[in-house]
C-alpha cells in the first residue's frame, strides 16, 4: 500500500480531473450528435477506464523517461524516482500495467478505438522527449491532452467528425497554454542545461504572451463549438465563466512574479475543466 500511495503521488493522480472531463464531454456530446442518445453504462466505465491507464501510464512514462532530469533539477529532485523512493523498475511494472487497463479498454468498446490505440500510445511516449529538440514541446503535450476528448467521442461514438477536432483544438491549446505558464518556474534552469520550453527560448515575458495566445485559440474553439453543435444558451454561460477563470489564471502571474504559478496552474485549471463539463452537460440534458 505505501508503494502504492507513492505511485499515485507520482503520477498526481488527482489531477487526471484535467482530462478526464473532457474525455466525458466528448463522448456525451458525440454520442448524441452521431446517435441521438447517451452513451451506455458500459461505455462510460470502459471510456473512464481507458482514460485512468492512458494518464497513468503517460505521466508514469514521463517521470521514468525525465529520471536523471529531475535529479539535476533541485525543484524536482524530491520525485518519487530521483528520491530513491521507486526504482524505475517498480516504474516500468507500473506502466506496463497501466498500458494493459488501455488496451483492454479500448478492446472493450469498439474497433475504431482499437485501431487509433498506436496514435494515442505514440503521444503518450513521444511528448516526453521533445523537450530534449524542440521549444513546441508544449503543444506536443497539448496534443497529447486533446485525445481525452478525441478518445471519449470515438470510445461512445466508433466514429469521428470535425466537430470533434474543434473540441481537440480547444483542449489542445488550453493545455499548451498552461504548460507554458508552469514552464515559467525552469526557464533558467532549462537553458543552463540545454532543455528546449517556450519560456527559455523567448524569456518569460514572450512567454505568457505566447500562452494568452494559445488561451484565445482555445476558447475561440469553444466559442465555435457552440455555433456548430446543437448547444444553447447554458453551455454558452459556461464558456463565459472559463474564459473569465482564464483571464484570472493570466493575473495570477507575471514576469516579476511567479509565485502562484501552482494556484494558476493546478487550482484554476482544474475549476475550467469541471465548469466546461458541468455546462456542456446541463444543457444537453436539459
Amino acid at each position: 500500500m505505501k508503494k502504492l500511495k507513492v505511485i499515485l503521488e507520482m503520477i498526481k493522480f488527482e489531477h487526471t480531473v484535467f482530462a478526464l472531463p473532457f474525455a466525458f464531454l466528448g463522448a456525451a456530446l458525440g454520442s448524441l450528435l452521431v446517435t441521438g442518445g447517451w452513451p451506455t453504462i458500459a461505455q462510460w466505465i470502459w471510456i473512464t477506464l481507458a482514460m485512468v491507464g492512458a494518464r497513468s501510464a503517460a505521466m508514469s512514462l514521463n517521470r521514468l523517461i525525465d529520471a536523471q532530469i529531475d535529479k539535476a533539477n533541485p525543484r524536482t529532485a524530491d520525485r518519487a524516482i530521483p528520491a530513491g523512493l521507486l526504482s524505475k523498475a517498480e516504474t516500468a511494472g507500473f506502466i506496463a500495467v497501466s498500458f494493459a487497463v488501455l488496451f483492454i479498454a479500448a478492446f472493450q468498446l469498439n474497433m475504431l478505438a482499437v485501431y487509433l490505440l498506436p496514435v494515442a500510445v505514440f503521444f503518450l511516449v513521444f511528448y516526453s522527449y521533445t523537450k530534449r529538440f524542440t521549444w513546441l514541446c508544449h503543444v506536443f503535450l497539448g496534443v497529447t491532452i486533446g485525445i481525452a476528448p478525441l478518445g471519449g467521442w470515438v470510445g461512445a461514438t466508433g466514429v469521428l467528425t470535425w466537430e470533434a477536432f474543434i473540441l481537440f483544438i480547444a483542449v489542445a491549446f488550453w493545455t499548451a497554454g498552461f504548460d507554458v505558464i508552469y514552464a515559467t518556474q525552469d526557464a533558467d534552469y532549462d537553458q543552463e542545461v540545454n532543455l528546449h520550453s517556450i519560456p527559455s527560448k523567448f524569456g518569460i515575458a514572450k512567454a505568457l504572451k505566447i500562452a494568452r495566445g494559445f488561451h484565445v485559440v482555445s476558447f475561440s474553439a469553444m466559442v465555435l463549438l457552440f455555433f456548430v453543435a446543437p448547444l444553447s444558451w447554458i453551455y454558452a454561460f459556461g464558456i463565459v465563466i472559463v474564459g473569465a477563470i482564464m483571464v484570472y489564471e493570466h493575473s495570477l502571474v507575471s514576469p516579476k512574479d511567479l509565485s502562484k504559478v501552482d494556484v494558476a496552474f493546478f487550482k484554476m485549471n482544474g475549476i475550467i475543466s469541471i465548469v466546461l463539463l458541468v455546462f456542456t452537460l446541463g444543457d444537453l440534458i436539459i
